[in-house]
């Protein structure tokens, strides 16, 4: 996995041995297997977090007692190649209301052969979140925050 953090995005990047198509289905529909159960604004512990696959939809937490914490939104989706949400979660770790004060994570999917597929995320426009938005950058860019994510992406495809 190779990381680089430039002032207002963060890229990372894994490498999975299964093809293109298989490693954006893993990703989008057993996002759920790769979200850590502790990321979770509800306050409850975490029943589910469902990435719905299509423009226009979500990405949210469910709590065990049926509350919702919608955090993103999906921006575009074109299977298998990419997809890009909205972050609404401002530097304090709290909901953001403001489309205007939301960042975007883009998850390119590339094809390297029949079975192989590098998968390049980036997270871009943290300046957007105004005040305190390089200690978000600096959070996400950790190893409990993207590189977390597409480690356990990785295990997830691999089991698939």
């Amino acid at each position: 996995m190779t990381s680089t953090t430039e002032e207002t995005a963060v890229r990372h990047q894994i490498v999975v041995e299964v093809p293109v198509e298989h490693a954006f289905q893993v990703f989008t529909e057993q996002f759920d297997q790769i979200k850590p159960r502790e990321h979770n604004l509800l306050g409850v512990p975490l029943a589910d977090t469902v990435f719905e696959t299509h423009v226009g939809g979500a990405v949210f937490d469910r709590g065990v007692d049926g509350s919702e914490c919608r955090w993103a939104r999906v921006l575009v989706f074109e299977p298998p190649e990419r997809f890009v949400i909205s972050w609404d979660i401002t530097p304090q770790w709290q909901l953001e209301t403001d489309p205007d004060k939301t960042s975007e994570v883009e998850v390119r999917f590339v094809s390297e052969g029949p079975g192989r597929t590098r998968v390049e995320l980036e997270h871009r426009h943290l300046d957007r979140h105004g005040s305190g938005w390089e200690s978000e950058r600096d959070g996400i860019a950790g190893a409990d925050g993207w590189p977390l994510y597409l480690q356990r992406f990785g295990e997830a495809a691999s089991r698939a």
